[in-house]
Order: C-alpha cells, then sequence, then structure tokens
C-alpha cells in the first residue's frame, strides 16, 4: 500500500463518482488516497478493521476462509464499491479478505475521524445505508449460488475476472500456473478437476497454458460459456 499525497487527484475521484457531498467539510482533511499493487491484500479476514475504504479505481477480488484453511471466492468488484462499511456499523474485525486483481485507488479515511465528524452526518449515513443494503441484496440473491453452476462456468466466468478490467483497457491480466492450487479452492472444486477443465479450454482454443501463465485467447467464447459472469453480480438499482 502507498499512500498518494495527490489532493486534486482525490478531489477528482469524489466528484467523478458524485460523492463529493458524502463527506462534509471536516472530513475531508482527513481522507487519504492509497494504491495498491495487482495481488496487493488490502484488507485480510479477521484482522482489526480501522478505515473506511471507497474504491475508486480498479478491480478487487472478495474472498473468505474457513476455519479448515479452505477459501471460496465470493465476487469481483469494481467502482464504486465500499470496503469496512459494515465493520464499521458493526465494531467487528474484517470479515473477508479483499485483494487487488488489477493496480487499485482507494480513498480511505480512518474510523476515528468518521467517529468524530461523520456519525450524525445524514449524507454520509445514506451513501453507508445504500452500499450496506446494496450488499445484502447482493448477497441474498447470489449466497453460495455460484456453488449451483458447473465448474466449467465457474472457471470461465474467474477467468474472465481475473484477466480484464473493463475500467481499465492497458490490464490484461494472466493467471499463474503456479496460482492454480489457489484458484482451484477459490471457485469451489479439486486441483485435479480444475485441469482436466482446463484442458477442455485449451482443446476448445478458449485459454493457451504456457509453462509459467495461462491466457485467454477467446474472451468472447469464455463469455458465452458463462452466460453471465456469476463472480460480478449487477445491481438493479445502480447509483
Amino acid at each position: 500500500m502507498k499512500e498518494v499525497k495527490d489532493y486534486e487527484q482525490l478531489t477528482a475521484y469524489l466528484k467523478d463518482h458524485q460523492i463529493e457531498s458524502v463527506f462534509n467539510e471536516r472530513l475531508l482533511p482527513h481522507l487519504s488516497l492509497y494504491h495498491f499493487d495487482k495481488g496487493e491484500i488490502i484488507c485480510s479476514q479477521g484482522d482489526p478493521s480501522e478505515y473506511l475504504y471507497v474504491l475508486v479505481k480498479g478491480k478487487v477480488k472478495i474472498y473468505t476462509t474457513s476455519a479448515e484453511g479452505k477459501s471460496l471466492i465470493l465476487s469481483f468488484k469494481t467502482p464504486l464499491e465500499v470496503i469496512g462499511d459494515i465493520e464499521y456499523i458493526q465494531g467487528m474485525d474484517m470479515i473477508n479478505t479483499v485483494e487487488a486483481v488489477s493496480a487499485v485507488s482507494m480513498i480511505g479515511v480512518h474510523y476515528h475521524w468518521l467517529k468524530k465528524y461523520g456519525q450524525e452526518y445524514t449524507p454520509l449515513l445514506q451513501f453507508l445505508l445504500d452500499i450496506i443494503t446494496r450488499k445484502f441484496y447482493i448477497k441474498s440473491n447470489a449466497s453460495n449460488f455460484n456453488l449451483m453452476y458447473p465448474v466449467e462456468v465457474r472457471l470461465a466466468s474467474y477467468l474472465l475476472s481475473v484477466s480484464f478490467d473493463e475500467s481499465d483497457s492497458q490490464f490484461k491480466g494472466q493467471l499463474s500456473t503456479s496460482s492454480l492450487k489457489d484458484a482451484a479452492n477459490l471457485i469451489g472444486t479439486s486441483y485435479r478437476h480444475l485441469n482436466r477443465v482446463i484442458q477442455q479450454f485449451c482443446h476448445k482454443g478458449l485459454i493457451e497454458r504456457g509453462k509459467e501463465f495461462i491466457l485467454v485467447k477467446d474472451r468472447e467464447g469464455l463469455h458465452t460459456l458463462a452466460s453471465r459472469n456469476i463472480y460480478e453480480y449487477e445491481y438493479l438499482n445502480e447509483r
């Protein structure tokens, strides 16, 4: 994580995402702009939660880990998304792990300042209410829903999510072959079965597997197979 001392860029993000009114004049001096590199962990499940982050650029991956050490991907998120909102309201540790899929920019503010200057500020409270209810809407419609899909659909959706970022045309991610075991855990299948499906995708010309990376060769073909990206849920009433 790197703090970026660029107030003009910070205010530009606030304007671009139409959230200037969310933070009052007393909170604005305490906002910071942070940059996370691809693959960097933004927050980890079970860690103390101290900051509210607003995702303003890039894509993040959200996943949970069971007591047995098994991980399961929950979703991928693009702007505008908030991290640490439920934890702030409930006063609890981080619920999930959040990882940068591409280069990510976030506006962060410490809970101390939120409690001091925003606890009774209606626009901020309304913003958090909107974000949190959206999350519960998505969860009520999609909790464990991805496990109902065959591995072929889950892998196609996963590859689309980790390989492309619609907000950054320059981002052409690759799936490292060294991370295939993690990928199998995240989409809820065995490493052996994942390899069989990868071989099927290679035969169909959807992907190409090298020694170090898996490259997407037919993006539209993956879209057709996935039908919809089950890891990037849409909300009916976006802001």
